[in-house]
C-alpha cells in the first residue's frame, strides 16, 4: 500500500486542489474523533458526553464539522459533472447522469453495502441466539447511526446535475433560494406549526451547503470573512432569541434538534464553517503542498470511508472488552474518566485500524464493465439507496426479529425492509450507467 500511495502522491498533477481532499480528511476526522469523545458508556448503558456536561455543547460549534464535508463534495461533484459533460457530448449516446452517478457512487456504495451486510448477519446470529440485550443490543441500534450521512451525500450526488445547471444560470441566486426554502420551513414549522414540514430542510439545508461547493469551483467565494462573520452571528442570534438548541449536534431527549431534521440555525453554522475553512486555505495549502503531508492525505483519503463506517463498532468494541474484563468504567467526566479518555480512544484508533486493513479493498473497486446506461434506472437505484440507508440509520438492527420500526418521514420502516432497499438500489445503481475512467470518476 505504501508504494501504492507513493505513486499516486507523485502523480497528482499541479492543478489539483489539494486543499480540498486535507478538508475531507479532516473532516471526516473529526466527526470520528468527537464521537469516541462523546460516548458516556457505563454499565447501565450509553449516554452522551454532551448532555452530561452541557457546558460542553458550545464546542459543536467548531467541532460539529459535517457541513465542511458536504461543501468539499458539492466542490468536487461539480469538477466530475463537467469533467463528464465535455467528455461525452450530448450526440455521443453516453447517458452522462447515469455515469455520473455509477462513478461517484461505486465506492461509496460497496463499503457501505459489506457494513451493511456484516452487521446485519452479526445481529441475525446474536438475536438467533437469543442475545442482544445491555451493551449488545446498544451497539445493534448505535452502529447504524452514522449511515444518516451516506443517505444526505446519495441525496447531493443525485441532485448534482439539476442545481448545477441552476448554479451555471443564476450563480448565488440558486443558493438563495435554497436558503429561502429552509427559512420558510422553519417558519412554517415553529410559527404555524405545520407537521412534517420539517423533513424537507433535510434537503434545503444540506444542498445549499452543498451549492456553496459549486460557488468554489467556480471562484466566486471572495469574502470569506463576510460568509463566516454573517454564519456565526445569524446561529448566535437564532439560538438565543429563537427556539433553538445551543448544540449543533443531536442530544438525547431534546424537543428541538438542530441536526435531525436541520435548522436554519445549522444552515448559519454551515456558513461559518465554510467561510473560516476557506480563510485558512492559505496555510492549509501551503501545508499539503509538503511531500510527506500530501502522502498522509492521499492515503487517508483512500481508506477515509470504511474507517468512519467501522469506526463506532471499535469504539463499542473497546468498551465492550473492558465490560467483559469486569473493569470498572469511570463516571462519564469524572476526572477518572478524563484520565481514561486517551488510552480508550487509542484503543478504538488501533482497533478501527485493524477493521480498516480487513475491508479496505472494498473502497477501491475493480474497473467497471461497459455496459448500456440508463439515467432513470440509475435514479431509481439512487432513491432506492437513500431510503433504505436513512431508514437503517434510524431503526438499526436491534429488535430484527421482532419487526421493530422507525418513522422515516411519516412511514414507518424497519430494518429488513431498510437492507432490501438499499441492496436493491446498490444493484440498479452498478448497472445502471456506462463505465468511465478513473480521472472522469
Amino acid at each position: 500500500m505504501g508504494s501504492r500511495v507513493r505513486t499516486l502522491a507523485e502523480a497528482t498533477p499541479d492543478t489539483r486542489d489539494r486543499y480540498v481532499d486535507l478538508l475531507r480528511v479532516v473532516s471526516l476526522g473529526t466527526v470520528v474523533l468527537g464521537h469516541w469523545l462523546m460516548a458516556a458508556v457505563t454499565a447501565d448503558g450509553v449516554g452522551n458526553l454532551l448532555a452530561v456536561v452541557p457546558e460542553l455543547q458550545l464546542l459543536t460549534w467548531a467541532l460539529q464539522i459535517m457541513p465542511v464535508f458536504f461543501f468539499v463534495g458539492g466542490f468536487s461533484h461539480a469538477l466530475s459533472y463537467r469533467s463528464l459533460r465535455r467528455r461525452h457530448p450530448a450526440d455521443d449516446g453516453v447517458p452522462v447522469y447515469a455515469a455520473f452517478l455509477r462513478a461517484r457512487l461505486r465506492r461509496l456504495l460497496r463499503p457501505t453495502m459489506v457494513f451493511v451486510l456484516v452487521w446485519g448477519a452479526a445481529a441475525l446470529l446474536v438475536q438467533l441466539l437469543g442475545g442482544g440485550g445491555g451493551l449488545t443490543g446498544v451497539s445493534l441500534r448505535l452502529v447504524t447511526q452514522p449511515l444518516w450521512f451516506i443517505g444526505i451525500y446519495l441525496a447531493m450526488v443525485a441532485f448534482t446535475p439539476p442545481l448545477l445547471k441552476l448554479h451555471e444560470r443564476y450563480g448565488w441566486g440558486a443558493f438563495g433560494a435554497l436558503v429561502a426554502g429552509a427559512v420558510l420551513v422553519d417558519v412554517l414549522r415553529f410559527a404555524l406549526g405545520v407537521p412534517f414540514v420539517e423533513f424537507l430542510n433535510f434537503a434545503f439545508v444540506w444542498l445549499a451547503v452543498h451549492q456553496l461547493g459549486f460557488l468554489r469551483a467556480d471562484g466566486r467565494l471572495r469574502l470569506p470573512s463576510a460568509l463566516a462573520a454573517t454564519g456565526l452571528a445569524g446561529a448566535a442570534l437564532l439560538v438565543a432569541a429563537g427556539p433553538y438548541p445551543l448544540s449543533m449536534v443531536g442530544m438525547p431527549g431534546e424537543k428541538v434538534s438542530n441536526m435531525a431534521p436541520p435548522t436554519l440555525a445549522l444552515l448559519c453554522h454551515g456558513l461559518w464553517l465554510v467561510g473560516a475553512v476557506e480563510l485558512l486555505r492559505g496555510p492549509g495549502a501551503r501545508l499539503v503542498a509538503r511531500p510527506r503531508v500530501w502522502r498522509t492525505v492521499v492515503a487517508a483519503n483512500g481508506v477515509a470511508m470504511t474507517a468512519f463506517l467501522w469506526h463506532l463498532t471499535a469504539m463499542l468494541g473497546v468498551y465492550g472488552a473492558l465490560l467483559a474484563a469486569r473493569v470498572t468504567l469511570p463516571e462519564p467526566a469524572s476526572a477518572a474518566w478524563w484520565a481514561q479518555t486517551p488510552l480508550r480512544i487509542a484503543a478504538a484508533a488501533l482497533l478501527t485500524a485493524v477493521l480498516v486493513a480487513v475491508f479496505r479493498g472494498f473502497e477501491q473497486p475493480a474497473p467497471a464493465p461497459a455496459r448500456p446506461g440508463s439515467g432513470p434506472l440509475a435514479a431509481l437505484g439512487i432513491t432506492l439507496c437513500l431510503f433504505g440507508v436513512l431508514g437503517l440509520s434510524m431503526v438499526g438492527f436491534a429488535g430484527l426479529l421482532e419487526g421493530r420500526t422507525a418513522t422515516l418521514v411519516a412511514v414507518p420502516v424497519s430494518a429488513p425492509a431498510a437492507v432490501a432497499m438499499a441492496l436493491a438500489g446498490w444493484w440498479l445503481v452498478e448497472r445502471s450507467g456506462f463505465a468511465v475512467r478513473r480521472d472522469e470518476g
